[in-house]
């Protein structure tokens, strides 16, 4: 007769064998996926593609200067729209309504947030920043953008802040410090890492967004640098470029991928880089 111990061995043998089989699988793909980019944006990776604006379709040749260029501005702007209001909201949260029910509300909502699928921000501004207007913008495009990162910056920040004692800041109140330069020169400081690593992690979230940006900026076959006006992005013109029927497209959109992923691996390395030196 099987003992108790020997059955929940046999149990734990099946179980383990069935974590790694689909741990294993998820890293088929994952790895399948990168070395095909890899593959194919190297090949196709070159100069021209950073210097030079597309070329007519059907022509080979040509770059991608204005997607890079386009990509660029929207995403500094959303940072700098997106972050400070998420740094802001974090702060108010594990600050000033520490343990109230306005905080836990707010809290979730972020967490709901960060789940919803960006096509569905990027309908939204359309409704609200395209449409009244009557055409695309890059604005547009950066307020989606925005909108996406202060979840992720919001919940960073409450959880960096909320890990700082409360002694610290009894300290500061005891030489006389009022409450909003404990939080700036004392709390800020001792979790300046760790939101710094939140904003990273954000930017990258949003650095291959496509869905709403073909909603808010759509896109630009020229270069421009009017946010007023249709502007051109990296993610939609990788869209675009693989459902189109040439070859030099293709051999594009594959190079700006490389890019991409190269760009949004290098924050994510960075992030965890400052995590491990920061706290070991």
């Amino acid at each position: 007769m099987m003992t108790i111990e020997r059955k929940r061995k046999i149990e734990g043998v099946i179980a383990l064998t069935f974590s790694t089989l689909a741990a294993c699988l998820g890293l088929f793909w994952l790895v399948f996926i990168l070395g095909d980019v890899l593959i194919h944006g190297l090949k196709s990776l070159n100069l021209s593609l950073f210097i030079n604006d597309p070329a007519p379709a059907g022509v080979d040749g040509g770059g991608l200067r204005n997607a890079f260029v386009g990509q660029l501005m929207i995403t500094i702007c959303a940072t700098l729209i997106g972050v400070p209001i998420g740094v802001l909201g974090g702060t108010f949260l594990a600050e000033y309504a520490r343990g109230r029910t306005i905080a836990r509300i707010i809290s979730i909502l972020a967490d709901i947030m960060v789940s919803v699928p960006s096509i569905v921000i990027g309908t939204f501004i359309y409704a609200v920043l395209v449409k009244p207007i009557g055409h695309f913008n890059g604005w547009a495009g950066a307020v989606a953008l925005a909108i996406i990162m202060v979840p992720v910056v919001l919940r960073t920040t409450e959880d960096m802040l909320s890990l700082v004692p409360w002694t610290i800041r009894e300290a500061a109140f005891a030489l006389g410090a009022p409450y909003y330069k404990v939080i700036t020169h004392v709390v800020y400081r001792a979790a300046a890492t760790g939101i710094l690593t939140g904003i990273l992690l954000s930017i990258a979230r949003v650095a291959g967004e496509t869905a709403p940006l073909l909603f808010t900026s759509f896109n630009n076959s020229f270069y421009s640098i009017n946010m007023n006006q249709p502007i051109s992005s990296l993610t939609v013109t990788i869209f675009q470029y693989a459902m189109g029927p040439y070859d030099s497209w293709h051999s594009q959109a594959w190079a700006a991928a490389f890019v991409i992923t190269i760009f949004i691996l290098l924050l994510t390395i960075t992030g965890r880089l400052i995590i491990k030196w920061r706290y070991r």
